[in-house]
């Protein structure tokens, strides 16, 4: 991945990492990184200690360039060259849009939306109202039958139906209705999850259809359309009482969970530790501290960057 440098052709592969480990040190900070993004970066530094050791060395050339970069914020007079790099900058800037906004561009223009750590409640009609979870992009869609259609671009939403009237969700390749119910609907990292929590749920996927009741749960990607199984209710929409809850879950997955709720980004970069079993329950308002607790529990390294970021290794 080489989003903001321009290297030169017959580079050596030692400067080619090294702009890359600056690319990404950049991207992080930029306020705009995914679960994805880091999960990326993770893959990165692991193809080789090379990779991992340019990254090491890019996070100690931030921390050395800090105090030069706080005096550039002072007001200055730009020239033509200037100007040329703004636009190329705000090129890419919509590239970093597209490629890391919840969604995509067409989450922009999301009829609902929520931010990092930002819960919503939202009345739809009379009779049916939705719970909006972090990070989420929500459209209405007109339906010919006469019910009330959404789109859920990325995030979370809980559906309370308490009408006749039926509410079909478009997430994913596939729709999930049910009339006097109420369910949960997760689309994160091109994948759904459908849980039933009251009533009668009906999942319609890839020329498949399934019967949701109380319990319930059906996970299905672009590739590939589960069974439904019975869930971990309580788990599932512990988000709903302000807590995230995690049984027997790797600490990698943890983490990706805690960066859709915390501003900035915590990065695990230490693959063995990532793949340690936790049992874990947070309340959304401790999670500034979070890193601290997983230094303390797990002996890991805390770097941190600008932005929020903090480097466990």
């Amino acid at each position: 991945m080489n989003i903001f440098s321009i290297t030169s052709p017959d580079a050596t592969p030692q400067a080619r990492l090294d702009g890359e480990a600056r690319d990404w040190l950049i991207l992080l900070t930029s306020g705009r990184a995914t679960v994805a993004d880091a999960r990326a970066l993770r893959q990165w530094c692991g193809q080789s200690p090379e990779h991992a050791r340019a990254f090491e060395q890019a996070k100690a050339l931030w921390h050395g360039l800090q105090p030069a970069a706080q005096a550039l914020q002072a007001p200055r007079h730009f020239g033509r060259r200037a100007l040329l790099g703004g636009a190329i900058a705000a090129s890419v800037g919509f590239l970093l849009i597209r490629a890391t906004v919840p969604g995509g561009v067409s989450g922009l223009g999301a009829d609902y939306i929520t931010e990092v750590g930002e819960q919503r409640r939202v009345e739809l009609v009379d009779g049916i109202s939705l719970e909006l979870n972090t990070q989420t992009r929500l459209s209405r869609l007109p339906l010919n039958d006469g019910g009330q259609g959404l789109e859920l671009l990325s995030g979370e939403i809980e559906v309370q139906g308490r009408s006749p009237q039926t509410v079909s969700v478009q997430a994913g390749a596939g729709w999930i209705s049910a009339a006097r119910a109420r369910f949960n609907v997760r689309y994160t990292d091109q994948s759904v999850c459908a849980t039933c929590l009251e009533g009668v749920v009906q999942v319609q996927v890839q020329g498949q259809s399934f019967r949701l009741e109380p319990g319930m749960q059906l996970t299905y990607d672009t590739g590939r359309v589960g069974t439904p199984q019975h869930a971990d209710v309580s788990a599932a929409v512990a988000w709903r009482d302000q807590v995230l809850v995690f049984n027997d879950a790797t600490l990698a997955r943890v983490i990706d969970e805690i960066n859709r709720y915390r501003p900035g980004m915590l990065l695990l970069l230490n693959r063995e530790l990532g793949l340690r079993k936790v049992q874990a329950r947070f309340r959304l308002d401790q999670l500034a501290g979070v890193a601290l607790l997983i230094r303390d529990a797990y002996g890991a390294k805390c770097t941190e960057l600008p932005g929020g970021v903090v480097v466990l290794s």
